[in-house]
C-alpha cells in the first residue's frame, strides 16, 4: 500500500510553525527569517515532502477575490450583516471582491481554491465546514479565535468579550442590582464560551451568583421573552437580565412589562450586542457596541495585509468595543 503523501500541515507540525510559514519558506516568498526558512526546508526534505505543482501555481496567481464564511444563523442578525458590509468595503479598497460562502458545503468543492484568502467569522468547533476552510491552502483570518484542534488560522482579529461582559455586570451592580441573570448563548464559539466563563468568574469574585439560562446562539425576541418569563417566575428576586444574542433584548422588555416589572427601576435590562433593536426599544437598552462594521473592516484589513506581505502569519489583532448606557439601566431605581 502506498503511504499517504506528506502535506504542508505535516511539515508545519514537525517544524513547529504555521502552515502559511511553511508555504512561504518553501516558495521563497513572504517575510520568513532565514533560520526558520532553513529549518522548514530541512524538515520538508527529511519527511519527503513533494509540492503539488498545480496547487503552487494556483496559490501564486491572484483570483482577485476572498471568501467570507459566516455562522449559519447569521443571515437574520443585524450584527453579521453590518460586519459583512465592513469587510466588503475594506476588501474593495484593496481591489478584491468578497464571495459569501454558502453554509452547506463551504469547505468542499472548487470555491476554496478560487479565492486568494478566506475570512471565517465566529468559527464554531461544531461547524463541519470550518476545518476544511482552514486547510484550504490559502491564508485564513478568523473573526474571534478558533477553539478547535488544528488546522489553525493564519491570523485572527479578537474582541475582549470577557472584559465587555464584566463591564456590563459591573454597570448593573453599580446601579444597585444584586441578583443578575445572563441569557447565555449555546454553542462552541469563542464568544459564547467567554460569556459563560466570565459570568461564573465574576459571580465568584463578587460572591454573587449570576443565574445562567441558555438560549440559542441566534435567539429571537420571542425566545428571550419565554426565557425571561421562566427566569422571573422561578426567581422573582432577579433584578437584572443581560441578554447575549443580537436583537433579542426587546423580548425581555415585553416579558418584564407583562409581569408588572418596571425596566430601569426594579429590573435592569442590558444586551451583550448592540443594534437597531436595542436603540429603538422602549426604553432604549444599554448594550455593548461591538462596532461590527469596523470589526469586519479589521478582519479584511488583516487578510489583505497578510496577502500583500505587510503582516506576518499568526498575527493577532485586537478590536475595541464601547459600552452604551441607556434608560433600561439608568432609570431611577425603585
Amino acid at each position: 500500500m502506498t503511504p499517504p503523501a506528506v502535506t504542508l500541515l505535516d511539515v508545519a507540525r514537525a517544524a513547529g510553525v504555521s502552515k502559511s510559514t511553511v508555504s512561504d519558506a518553501l516558495q521563497g516568498s513572504g517575510r520568513v527569517a532565514e533560520a526558520t526558512r532553513d529549518r522548514v526546508r530541512a524538515v520538508a526534505e527529511e519527511l519527503g515532502y513533494r509540492p503539488n505543482s498545480a496547487a503552487r501555481r494556483l496559490r501564486r496567481s491572484s483570483t482577485g477575490a476572498v471568501g467570507l464564511h459566516l455562522p449559519q444563523t447569521a443571515t437574520r442578525l443585524d450584527y453579521y450583516m453590518n460586519l459583512a458590509f465592513g469587510a466588503v468595503q475594506r476588501a474593495q479598497e484593496e481591489g478584491l471582491d468578497v464571495v459569501l460562502l454558502a453554509p452547506a458545503g463551504a469547505a468542499s468543492g472548487p470555491l476554496a481554491s478560487r479565492v486568494d484568502g478566506l475570512l471565517v467569522i465566529d468559527p464554531e468547533v461544531g461547524d463541519s465546514a470550518v476545518p476544511g476552510l482552514l486547510d484550504a491552502g490559502v491564508p485564513v483570518v478568523t473573526g474571534e479565535r478558533y477553539l478547535g484542534p488544528s488546522p489553525t488560522p493564519t491570523g485572527a482579529v479578537v474582541c475582549d468579550n470577557a472584559a465587555s461582559l464584566t463591564a456590563l455586570l459591573d454597570h448593573v451592580r453599580d446601579r444597585g442590582a444584586r441578583r443578575p441573570a445572563l441569557l447565555a448563548p449555546e454553542g462552541t464559539s469563542a464568544w459564547a464560551q467567554a460569556l459563560r466563563e466570565t459570568a461564573a468568574g465574576w459571580g465568584a469574585a463578587h460572591r454573587t451568583e449570576v443565574t445562567l439560562h441558555t438560549v440559542p446562539f441566534a435567539a429571537t425576541a420571542a425566545d428571550t421573552e419565554t426565557a425571561t418569563r421562566r427566569l422571573l417566575a422561578t426567581d422573582p428576586g432577579i433584578d437584572a437580565v443581560l441578554c447575549a444574542p443580537d436583537g433579542a433584548a426587546p423580548g425581555t422588555l415585553r416579558a418584564a412589562a407583562d409581569l408588572g416589572r418596571t425596566v430601569g427601576a426594579d429590573l435592569l435590562v442590558a444586551s451583550c450586542v448592540d443594534g437597531t433593536a436595542n436603540r429603538g426599544a422602549n426604553p432604549p437598552v444599554t448594550a455593548v457596541d461591538l462596532r461590527p462594521a469596523d470589526y469586519g473592516r479589521a478582519c479584511a484589513a488583516l487578510l489583505c495585509d497578510i496577502l500583500a506581505g505587510r503582516a506576518e502569519p499568526d498575527t493577532v489583532r485586537h478590536h475595541t468595543w464601547v459600552l452604551e448606557t441607556r434608560p433600561s439601566t439608568t432609570g431611577p431605581r425603585a
